[in-house]
């Protein structure tokens, strides 16, 4: 847990399938960047290897894109303003995909113990992140 405006919070990395369902989160706390934790966000979940990544602009750098072409992965990044080397063209159309992990947080965030941070630890904070994205993975129980 970190500190972020003069209280106690934390960030989600959050890695998802093309539905939106979470399969791999990491945390950190509330004041670090975004940006070095692309890496991570490659490496953890399931042995599924992604055609693309896509990724808002708090992980935009060189280094992230770089991360993913070694690991024949296609990054769809959008590049900050204040960035060079730009090129003309980006893949728009694919990056309104990213919708889709929106929906995924927000599925994660109507549980009130995920939204409000209710945990102190982070091993029970993880805990309570883990239950409620398998919970948001089950799309229906059949009862007999």
């Amino acid at each position: 847990m970190g500190r972020s405006k003069g209280e106690f919070n934390t960030k989600i990395h959050a890695k998802s399938d093309k539905c939106g369902n979470l399969i791999g989160f990491a945390f950190t706390g509330g004041e670090v960047s975004d940006c070095p934790h692309f890496a991570v966000l490659l490496d953890i979940g399931p042995d599924i290897k992604p055609r693309a990544a896509i990724g808002d602009k708090g992980y935009s750098c060189k280094a992230n894109r770089d991360a993913a072409r070694t690991r024949g992965i296609v990054p769809i990044i959008p590049y900050k303003s204040n960035e060079k080397n730009q090129p003309k063209s980006f893949a728009k159309t694919l990056y309104k995909s990213r919708a889709r992990i929106e929906q995924g947080f927000g599925k994660l965030k109507r549980f009130k113990r995920v939204a409000l941070r209710c945990e102190k630890t982070e091993c029970n904070y993880r805990s309570i992140v883990s239950i409620a994205a398998g919970l948001c993975l089950i799309k229906f129980v059949h009862m007999a």
